[in-house]
């Protein structure tokens, strides 16, 4: 079971599969660099929704959570039809900010590893902070 922030029940690791797609791929056959913000993408969603909370309601709310940066290392490929392991860990929710860490998996091999910063902001595009039961504090 992942380990969930006690104050909020949100998982502060988790673990979703990836299948790639064939549109995924380049021509040498490999996924794309540019795919992998969508898996972390896809990470951060999912970990939300294990928490019984969507994006879709977060924004119901007035906030929106936009990435103000992004690294990624690359160490291996993948191609069309693998099956990936990507896990995504809460390493900081404090104040107006969030930051999670990825690593992306075949089997047991370690293809990319990465971090983005999210900040909550409102409607109107002006920081605010994260809801309390996103925080780790």
């Amino acid at each position: 079971m992942p380990a969930v922030n006690p104050a909020s029940r949100i998982p502060i690791t988790h673990q979703i599969e990836i299948r790639v797609r064939y549109q995924e791929t380049d021509a040498q056959g490999r996924v794309h660099h540019s795919n992998y913000a969508n898996y972390f993408e896809m990470g951060r969603v999912e970990m939300l929704r294990a928490s019984g909370r969507t994006y879709r309601s977060l924004e119901e709310e007035g906030i929106m959570l936009v990435v103000t940066r992004m690294t990624v290392n690359f160490h291996k490929g993948a191609s069309y039809d693998d099956l990936l392991t990507l896990k995504t860990t809460v390493a900081r929710a404090k104040g107006v900010r969030a930051t999670h860490r990825y690593e992306l998996f075949k089997e047991d091999e370690l293809l990319a590893d990465g971090e983005t910063v999210v900040a909550a902001v409102d409607q109107n595009g002006k920081v605010c902070r994260l809801p309390k039961w996103l925080r780790l504090e």
